[in-house]
């Protein structure tokens, strides 16, 4: 009896010890598609980032239903969720990649850029049309809108991999796998400090 009792409770402590999945948005290249990519990127030094500004990239158009981008990532990246009938989270349960960190409230998330609209103005977006800018700032089609948490958000800020990393190291192969996606579909160019640091992460994979 004793027996069993025990072999029930290693069987309880290894369910409860199932990591919780790390949110895997579409379109993450494999680590040999991100070293081509990168390596076919025009390489320049950024613009001095004049004209900017964040309203020329219209963020949280409805993606599906009710959902706009931001309700639409949450439910993307959740491990359960419940939402009211205006798509908004109500309760859930969502894995910050960036930091390894667990959230049970939406309000504790940002929907992050994976190259953020700074980067993407500086880097060749500024010659785009605003209709342009907004499909960028909206893509739910590649990996380039992140539920993480909220100050690791504002830590990162508009910085390149070459200023900003993740705190969780074990996620730098992703993440520039990620970031030359985007830079590599919407054909914007990286610095050589970005390039290196992007090809130092990529060597992790």
């Amino acid at each position: 009896m004793r027996t069993i009792f025990f072999a029930a409770l290693v069987a309880a402590a290894s369910v409860a010890a199932v990591p919780m999945p790390m949110p895997t948005p579409p379109g993450i290249p494999s680590a040999a598609t991100a070293k081509s990519q990168l390596a076919s990127l025009t390489v320049k030094a950024s613009s001095d980032g004049s004209g900017y500004d964040r309203d020329l990239f219209p963020t949280w158009d409805t993606i599906s239903g009710s959902c706009n981008t931001r309700e639409y990532v949450l439910k993307r990246d959740a491990t359960s969720i419940t939402v009211d009938s205006a798509c908004v989270a109500t309760s859930g349960s969502w894995k910050s990649p960036y930091d390894g960190a667990t959230w049970t409230a939406a309000s504790d998330l940002d929907i992050d850029h994976m190259v953020p609209l700074k980067n993407a103005w500086v880097s060749g977006a500024s010659s785009w049309t605003t209709s342009k800018r907004e499909q960028f700032a909206n893509d739910v089609t590649r990996p380039q809108l992140w539920a993480v948490t909220d100050n690791v958000n504002s830590s990162k800020g508009d910085k390149s991999p070459d200023s900003w990393k993740p705190p969780l190291s074990s996620f730098y192969c992703t993440y520039a796998k990620s970031w030359v996606q985007v830079k590599s579909y919407w054909a914007l160019s990286v610095t050589s400090a970005e390039k290196t640091a992007l090809t130092s992460m990529l060597n992790t994979c």
